[in-house]
């Protein structure tokens, strides 16, 4: 009996042949990240305009630049650099490539530059529409990048196997096998206990068990893999 997949994940096989599910982030919480930039835009705008206006012509100039880059790098150049703006980061969200990667400068340009198309007519309509009737609620700008934002979750615990009990492989494994048995136990730690059960289920005839035993049981192989003897 196969297990359901919660439909608010995006699964990604890695290079090893791992799934690993990337929590989504719905319309929500996206918004408020967005008018959490705004309020943080704006209100720099309003205090940056006081000194600027005793500059006259000067500052008037000034002033359209510094209004440019806020409107347009303050987004581009974050999710660039760190996935993620200061809205984002407040609302625990993070832009990532389709394959769960960072995304790189021609993503993030090209994300921010068609928010334009995202917002006609009025008010995000068109974006409100693409992420609504997206499986991963994406809206153009995401789709033509090729990038989704997900829920930042705890961060990776360094990418090691947990330290617990050493169990023996009930039989000889190949080494597509043991690599398979590592890379779960390497990265589990940053999946929830449902998708963790879900990955271990799939190897229950290697560990004769379900559920968080499994898990567990996987886990002891790695280390037993690993020489934590």
């Amino acid at each position: 009996m196969s297990v359901p997949m919660l439909d608010t994940y995006r699964e990604v096989i890695t290079p090893e042949g791992v799934p690993l599910h990337l929590p989504v982030a719905g319309p929500l919480p996206r918004a408020l990240a967005w008018a959490i930039d705004f309020v943080i835009r704006i209100g720099a705008l309003m205090i940056l305009s006081i000194p600027l206006a005793f500059l006259g012509g000067f500052g008037q100039g000034l002033y359209l630049g510094l209004m440019f880059l806020l409107l347009w790098a303050y987004t581009i150049v974050q999710e660039a650099c760190w996935g993620r703006t200061l809205g984002k980061r407040a609302m625990g969200l993070r832009v990532v490539a389709r394959d769960g990667g960072p995304i790189g400068w021609m993503s993030a340009i090209t994300r921010n530059l068609l928010r334009t198309v995202d917002m006609l007519p009025f008010g995000y309509a068109l974006g409100l529409l693409s992420s609504l009737f997206d499986a991963h609620g994406r809206r153009l700008g995401d789709l033509v990048a090729g990038t989704v934002v997900i829920h930042q979750g705890a961060p990776p615990l360094g990418g090691s196997v947990p330290v617990g009990s050493v169990l023996v492989p009930p039989h000889p494994l190949q080494p597509a096998e043991q690599a398979a048995v590592v890379a779960f136990a390497e990265r589990a730690p940053r999946l929830s206990s449902p998708r963790q059960q879900e990955l271990a289920d799939i190897a229950a005839p290697l560990t004769g068990s379900r559920g968080q035993v499994g898990v567990l049981r996987l886990y002891a192989m790695a280390n037993w893999l690993l020489g934590r003897r």
